[in-house]
């Protein structure tokens, strides 16, 4: 072994020479030559110091000389395997026995295990390779305690009041924190993970020290929030106070971001659409009362994701807790946002949950959801109105798109009935005032109907407004005694008679020979009563009597306007035939003294019977017009092709731009190449050559065409930065491009080789 000098302390530290070098006990000499030259070139991060650096120096140099002695190298193998295996033949592990105060005179081994003593002073390149073999525990085991207990450290005031292997071995154990806690993040334990990290950040910014390190291990408990927000979330309701800090890591993301869909930084490393399904793979975490609270607040901003998911939990806390006031407040927010987007649907199942029918089935009317109508049809089909399938929708909605996503309704059935028999939710409904229901270009006023299970209904559904009036019973042939209902008031007995002078015609005509009927005929009555100026006073029977008179007398005021009419009438055919006859005269005149000129040749023979042109069957295809697409539209279709090409399979990568050109199967086929060559970090580099372009109109459709042309393409392929020769090629292909014109634009929508020229 070496000797060391007078005065020197040994510190023996859990590790062997073949793991310091990284060898294995078999081995060979040039194994150990090749390990040795690697280690001495790989240097620690810059941060270190030159005292750090040359500690771990002497300690790989210690190692490589006892194993490159042959004799040295075979009394240290005896040793390995005497303290590797037990008589037993079970392998014993390392420890590291700490005393309270562990200074590096006091670092021991246990006597019975395998290590390696250096001196005092080179414990910091010792650590400095703890923590590069990944021992990240045993650094923390060796270098924490040291930082905190050791006198020279806690009674320093000032960075350089401390000893100089100070701050290497602050540096090694912020870099164990640092290591561990990304190895416990990709193990999935975040909250360990996060509080390795923030061990580390302490220390470094207790003692003032690496302010990069400190930025680099921030930037990490940045990253790793939204992973400790969903794993404390998700921990048992009993856990308040954990779970309480999620939803506070939460909060102070939504702060830096501006709220759910803001444009803020959180430094999380998600964007936008990111962070929208990170909250939508959390509300699954969160009870209705957690998400109510927290998304009506961040609906406030305004957001308008927020104000949705604040509709969601107002709906399930309504129905599920019999809060029909909470289903009236999402559905004032649901008017909101009926400006922006269409919400009809969920409009109408609230004010079903209201009881509000017939606007239930009004504003069911205009929502654009055709699934949910067809099933609502469906299940309507035997009823006068959408109401059953309404229901039925609503309850199957409740528990597969709404409950679903809060923890504490998971498994919550939803029952229109027992929610309508509710003493709590009828009184509300009873008290709610009547609203004013307005549709789209229209402003009705429609009463509100409340829906109670008193009700008769045998589908145990509420029904329609017109299912519910009933008419009024009345007995034939007392009509003295009937109630007529008008705009909504029973009118007695004694107005009755009045009443019919509202009465359709053909109801006076019938009273009129009802009352003639019993009474002299009209002539006898006419002779032996004069028309005097006091008709007008006359009782009810005599009222008819004079009615009928007066309609005579129209009758005969109404043929006097005829006559007047058949007048007007033969006058105006008489000018007519007049203008007509001096018309012809005055043109006979102007033709003799100004003659019009013959045409002269032949002329085209039209026939009224036969039309000019030829007109095709019914059911047969028209020929249309070719359209005027050129070889020179084609050249620049294909043009813009290859140049669009070259930009999304070049290195920008530009894939957006392949919509301008291509469409359809095409579109997707070339997009998915270019996503791949990005995902895999390679490009190509073309040049292109067209000729002998010839199009191939389509006669049936005009905005259809087929081309074909001679395509020479020079491609060099770069994988990775570097180009590949193998992949890379000139060649010369006939290539049939089907176009089609949209929106005044001719696109790309097929492509294939016809031949493969050179």
């Amino acid at each position: 072994m070496i000797d060391r000098a007078a005065g020197e302390v040994a510190v023996q530290i859990p590790l062997d020479y073949y793991r310091i070098l990284g060898l294995p006990l078999a081995a060979s000499d040039e194994q150990l030559r090749q390990a040795y030259n690697d280690r001495m070139v790989q240097l620690p991060r810059r941060e270190y110091s030159q005292a750090a650096i040359g500690s771990r120096k002497q300690i790989i140099e210690k190692a490589y000389a006892i194993l490159s002695d042959p004799t040295e190298r075979k009394a240290y193998e005896q040793l390995y395997l005497a303290h590797t295996y037990d008589p037993d033949d079970r392998i014993k592990s390392s420890s590291v026995a700490v005393e309270e105060r562990p200074s590096p005179e006091n670092i021991n081994l246990d006597a019975h295990k395998l290590g390696v003593e250096i001196d005092s002073e080179q414990l910091v390149g010792a650590l400095l390779i703890l923590q590069e073999l990944g021992e990240y525990e045993l650094v923390l085991k060796m270098g924490h305690p040291y930082l905190t207990n050791n006198k020279n450290t806690s009674t320093a005031r000032e960075p350089w009041d401390l000893p100089l292997e100070f701050p290497d071995i602050v540096l090694t154990v912020a870099l164990a924190c640092l290591e561990l806690g990304r190895e416990q993040w990709q193990q999935g334990n975040y909250e360990n993970a996060a509080i390795s990290l923030e061990t580390g950040e302490e220390l470094l910014i207790e003692k003032k020290l690496f302010p990069n390190v400190q930025a680099e291990i921030k930037s990490d408990l940045y990253r790793l929030r939204p992973y400790r927000i969903l794993e404390l979330l998700q921990l048992p309701l009993e856990k308040a106070s954990d779970r309480r800090q999620g939803l506070q890591l939460l909060q102070s993301i939504l702060e830096e971001r501006g709220g759910i869909d803001g444009t803020g930084d959180d430094r999380s490393g998600l964007n936008i659409d990111d962070f929208l399904r990170f909250i939508q793979q959390l509300r699954n975490y969160l009870t209705v009362a957690e998400q109510h609270k927290l998304f009506e607040t961040e609906s406030k901003r305004p957001s308008a994701v927020a104000t949705y998911l604040t509709i969601y939990s107002l709906i399930a806390r309504g129905f599920t807790q019999r809060q029909p006031a909470l289903i009236r407040r999402s559905k004032q927010m649901l008017m909101d946002l009926g400006k922006r987007q269409d919400i009809h649907l969920e409009q109408s199942l609230c004010s079903l949950l209201l009881g509000q029918t017939e606007e239930a089935s009004r504003v069911l009317e205009l929502s654009q959801e055709y699934e949910a109508l067809a099933f609502i049809r469906e299940k309507s089909e035997d009823s006068p109105d959408l109401l059953p399938g309404l229901c039925l929708y609503t309850e199957h909605w409740l528990e597969t798109e709404v409950f679903p996503h809060f923890r504490d309704l998971v498994q919550q059935p939803a029952s229109l009935k027992e929610y309508f028999a509710d003493q709590q939710v009828q009184a509300y409904l009873e008290a709610l005032p009547t609203e004013e229901v307005k549709a789209p270009g229209k402003s009705p006023k429609s009463p509100r109907r409340s829906f109670t299970p008193t009700q008769k209904n045998t589908s145990n559904y509420p029904q329609s407004d017109r299912q519910n009036i009933q008419p009024p019973k009345v007995a034939s042939g007392d009509r003295s005694q009937q109630q007529t209902v008008t705009s909504g008031h029973p009118i007695s007995p004694s107005d009755q008679v009045n009443d019919n002078s509202f009465a359709p015609n053909r109801d006076l005509e019938l009273e009129e020979s009802q009352y003639f009927h019993n009474s002299p005929p009209p002539t006898q009555k006419r002779r032996k009563r004069q028309p005097s100026s006091a008709e007008d006073s006359v009782n009810i029977g005599d009222r008819r009597y004079v009615t009928r008179r007066r309609r005579r007398t129209t009758s005969r005021s109404r043929n006097a306007k005829m006559r007047l009419m058949l007048t007007i009438l033969t006058s105006v055919a008489g000018l007519i035939v007049l203008w007509l006859l001096v018309s012809t005269i005055f043109g006979w005149f102007r033709n003799l003294f100004n003659p019009v000129p013959s045409l002269q040749g032949l002329q085209v023979a039209v026939e009224i019977n036969q039309p000019p042109i030829q007109i095709p069957k019914p059911g047969s295809n028209a020929k249309l017009p070719l359209s005027e697409f050129t070889d020179v539209n084609a050249r620049e279709v294909i043009k813009l092709w290859l140049s669009t090409k070259s930009l999304a399979l070049g290195s920008s990568h530009d894939i957006g731009s392949l919509e301008n050109i291509l469409v359809g199967s095409a579109l997707s086929q070339w997009q998915a190449i270019a996503q791949q060559d990005k995902k895999k970090n390679r490009y190509r580099q073309y040049e292109h050559q067209i000729t002998d372009v010839k199009i191939d109109q389509n006669v049936d459709d005009k905005n259809q065409v087929a081309v074909e042309a001679s395509v020479n393409e020079v491609a060099n392929f770069y994988d990775n930065g570097q180009m590949n020769q193998q992949r890379s090629y000139n060649e010369t292909l006939r290539v049939r491009y089907d176009l089609i014109k949209k929106d005044g634009k001719w696109l790309i929508q097929s492509m294939s080789v016809v031949n493969k020229i050179s």
